[in-house]
C-alpha cells in the first residue's frame, strides 16, 4: 500500500515520542528535552537526547538519529509497515487499505490472532492442571524457575484428540484448522495437532502469538521429538526466527544477535543472562532469516551444537549466505566443545564461560576452509585436485565482485600453502679452498630428468616466463632465495608447477662450491633469443645477474596476479561502472610499467653487449675514446 507523506506526518504528530520510548529506556528530564544512556551502544553519562517538539531522537555519541518510526524499526527490530501499524493503533488512525480484497485478508489475520492467542491462555492454564504434572517435572529438571516459565508462556497439550477443539468451541472449526491447532484429513473429523506435549508459543516481531511448537514429554516410536505449527496465513516458518521478538531490543544494546539451534537453547541462554539469542523453525538457516539477522547486527553468530549435525547446519547456513555476502555483513561462527549444546556449556562452566567463547568466533571463511579439507582424504593430487574444485564452487557463489576476489585470494593463498608446502633447504657454509664431496648431478639424475622434461610440454610461449626458468636453471644457487615467489607462482600458474617443483629439488641437492649442474638440450624452453636478460649471459657481472634476477622474478609472480585483478575489475563494469574504470586504469597502468621495466632491463644488457663486441673489436678504448696510432 502507498502511504503519503501527508498521512505520516499526520501519525508522527499525534504520537509523543518520549512516552514510546520511556517504555523501553528511563528517560530523564532536562529542560525541554529528555535525556538517557543511550540504548544504541554502552555509555556511563546520557548522550541520548530526545525532543517532544521537534519529534526526533539524537545520540551524540554514535550519532544514532532518527523519528518514532525509526525507533520502532531500529530499536524494536519491526518492519517499516508493522511499525507503522502499531503506532496507527495506538493514535487512533486507519492504515490506508489498497483495495477491498487487502481488507478482508487483514481481517481474516486479525480473526487468526485472536485463535491464537486463546489457544495460548488455554495452554497455560492445562500446565497447572494434574495433567500438567510430567511437564512441570520436565521443566523443573531443565533448571527453569518460574518467572522463566511465565516470560517465555509455557504451556501443556493434554493427550486428548478433542481437548482443545472443544476448549475452542467459540471459534469455527474451519479456523482453527487454518490456524494450524487443528489436522483435518479427507472428510474424517477434525482432531487436536498438539496431544502430550510440552508447549511454547511462537511470536511475531509485534509480539503476537503466531504459531506453536510442542515437545513431547516421552520418547515414543515414530513420534517426532519436536513438533511445529504448519505454514498458516500468520506464520511461514523460513521467514521467522524464534524469539526475535526479544532479542531485537537485547541486540541494539550489544550490537550482537546469536543463532542457536533451537528454542530450548534460546532459553537456556536467557535465563543464564544472555538475552540476544535466536533461533530457526528447525530447518537450517534459510536467505530470508539472514536478511532479518542483519538487520539486527552486521555479523550474527551462529552457535550450533558441537556435534557433526550442528557443525553440517552451521556450513549449510554459511552456504546459503554466501551469495548474499555485501561488504561489512557476514556470518560468523561459535564451535562449542564436542557433543555440547549451550545448555551444557552454561550448566557445567556458567554464563561466562559461555561468553567467552561468544567472544572469539570465526569468520565464515575460516569455516568454509575447515569444512572442505576436513571433507575427504587429501592422501593424492587428484584429492587435492577435489578440493581446489569444492572451494572453487563456494567462491563463485558470491555475488558480489570484490568479496569474491578477495575470497578467491585468500582461499587460494590456503590451498598452496597446503598443496605446495615450503620446502626445508639444509644451508651450509663454503669455505674458499674447500669442496664438500662430489656434488649430486641433477641433469643425470633419470627422476629429476623425467620432471624437468614434463615441465618442458607445458605452455612456455610466455617470453619472461622461459627467461626466468632459464636463468634460475643457470644460477642455481638463487632457487632458494626466490623459493616463496616460485611457490606463488606454481599457485598462479598451474603449468609452471612441474618445472618449479624440479628447480626446487635441484636446489636442495646442489653442494655449495660445487659448479652449476648443466642441463641437457630440450628439458627446459629455449632462452629468448630477441630480448638479452643479464642472468643469462654468461660474460654478465655476477651481482647485475642476481639483481636483474630478483627483479624479474618479481614481476614475474606479480604479473597474473595483475591479470586476475584486471579482469575482476572489468567484470564489475555492470554494477559500478565508475569504481571499475579507475580500478582497471590503475591496474593496467602499473602492467605497462612493469612492461616498461621489462624493456629497461633489455635494452640496459644490449648497450652492455654492444660496448663488450665494440671494445673486443678495437673501436673504443676502456674510457669509450677513439683510439689512435
Amino acid at each position: 500500500m502507498a502511504l503519503s507523506p501527508q498521512w505520516l506526518d499526520e501519525l508522527r504528530s499525534r504520537i509523543t515520542l518520549s512516552s514510546v520510548i520511556m517504555r523501553t529506556t528511563k528517560l530523564i528530564r532536562a529542560g525541554r528535552e529528555w535525556k538517557a544512556c543511550c540504548p544504541f551502544h554502552n555509555e556511563k553519562s546520557p548522550s541520548f537526547y530526545v525532543n517532544d517538539q521537534k519529534g526526533f531522537y539524537h545520540c551524540f555519541g554514535c550519532q544514532a538519529h532518527g523519528d518514532v518510526i525509526r525507533w520502532m524499526t531500529d530499536q524494536r527490530g519491526l518492519t517499516f509497515m508493522d511499525a507503522v501499524k502499531e503506532l496507527a493503533a495506538q493514535a487512533g488512525m486507519e492504515v490506508p487499505r489498497a483495495d477491498p480484497r487487502a481488507a478482508e485478508v487483514a481481517q481474516q489475520r486479525a480473526g487468526l490472532h485472536d485463535v491464537m492467542e486463546a489457544a495460548q491462555q488455554w495452554f497455560v492454564a492445562q500446565l497447572a492442571t494434574p495433567a500438567g504434572a510430567a511437564a512441570r517435572a520436565y521443566l523443573k529438571q531443565r533448571g527453569f524457575n518460574q518467572r522463566t516459565i511465565e516470560r517465555f508462556g509455557f504451556g501443556f497439550a493434554p493427550d486428548d484428540r478433542t481437548a482443545l477443539k472443544t476448549a475452542l468451541a467459540r471459534f469455527e472449526e474451519p479456523m482453527l484448522v487454518e490456524a494450524g491447532l487443528l489436522i483435518k484429513v479427507d472428510d474424517k473429523a477434525p482432531y487436536d495437532r498438539f496431544r502430550g506435549r510440552l508447549m511454547l508459543p511462537i511470536h511475531d516481531a509485534r509480539e503476537r502469538v503466531i504459531a506453536f511448537g510442542g515437545r513431547v514429554l516421552e520418547s515414543r516410536d515414530g513420534v517426532a521429538k519436536y513438533l511445529n505449527s504448519p505454514d498458516t496465513p500468520l506464520f511461514d516458518k523460513g521467514r521467522t526466527l524464534y524469539n526475535l521478538h526479544r532479542a531485537g531490543p537485547a541486540s541494539r544494546r550489544t550490537n550482537r544477535v546469536v543463532v542457536v539451534e533451537g528454542y530450548m537453547d534460546v532459553i537456556a541462554l536467557a535465563a543464564a543472562g544472555i538475552e540476544d539469542v535466536v533461533a530457526p523453525m528447525g530447518t537450517a538457516l534459510t536467505e530470508q532469516q539472514t536478511e532479518l539477522l542483519w538487520r539486527m547486527a552486521d555479523k550474527p553468530v551462529l552457535c550450533f551444537d558441537g556435534d557433526a549435525a550442528g557443525q553440517r547446519a552451521a556450513m549449510k547456513a554459511v552456504a546459503r549466505a554466501l551469495p548474499l555476502l555485501r561488504p561489512g555483513h557476514s556470518l560468523q561462527i561459535v564451535q562449542l566443545p564436542a557433543g555440547q549444546d549451550p545448555d551444557d556449556v552454561v550448566k557445567k562452566q556458567g554464563a561466562k564461560a559461555m561468553e567467552a567463547l561468544l567472544a572469539s568466533p570465526k569468520p565464515m571463511l575460516d569455516l568454509v576452509w575447515e569444512h572442505e579439507q576436513a571433507a575427504l582424504p587429501l592422501a593424492s593430487p587428484e584429492d587435492k585436485a577435489g578440493l581446489k574444485e569444492r572451494l572453487n564452487a563456494h567462491i563463485e557463489a558470491i555475488q558480489h565482485p570484490d568479496i569474491k576476489a578477495l575470497y578467491r585470494r585468500d582461499l587460494m593463498d590456503r590451498f598452496s600453502a597446503f598443496a605446495f608446502p615450503k620446502r626445508e633447504f639444509v644451508k651450509r657454509e663454503w669455505q674458499p679452498g674447500k669442496r664438500g664431496g662430489p656434488a649430486p648431478a641433477p641433469a643425470q639424475s633419470p627422476q629429476m630428468t623425467a620432471r624437468l622434461k614434463e615441465a618442458a610440454t607445458g605452455s612456455f610461449r610466455d617470453m619472461l616466463t622461459a627467461a626466468v626458468l632459464n636463468g634460475l636453471a643457470r644460477h642455481p644457487d638463487q632457487i632458494d632465495r626466490h623459493a616463496e615467489h616460485l611457490m606463488r607462482l606454481a599457485a598462479a600458474v598451474p603449468d609452471t608447477a612441474p618445472s618449479v617443483d624440479a628447480l626446487l629439488d635441484m636446489a636442495h641437492a646442489l653442494d655449495p662450491g660445487a659448479p652449476p649442474p648443466i642441463l641437457p638440450p630440450g628439458i627446459l624452453p629455449p632462452p629468448p633469443g630477441k630480448t638479452r636478460f643479464s642472468f643469462l649471459d654468461e660474460g654478465a657481472h655476477p651481482d647485475d645477474a642476481r639483481q636483474d634476477l630478483a627483479e624479474a622474478v618479481a614481476l614475474l609472480v606479480e604479473r597474473p596476479e595483475l591479470e586476475e585483478a584486471i579482469a575482476a575489475a572489468t567484470a564489475r563494469f555492470a554494477t559500478d561502472p565508475e569504481g571499475a574504470f579507475a580500478e582497471q586504469q590503475r591496474l593496467r597502468k602499473r602492467k605497462l610499467e612493469i612492461e616498461s621495466r621489462l624493456g629497461q632491463m633489455a635494452r640496459k644488457r644490449a648497450a652492455a653487449a654492444e660496448r663488450q663486441d665494440n671494445m673486443a673489436g678495437g673501436g673504443a678504448d676502456a674510457s669509450g675514446a677513439p683510439e689512435t696510432e
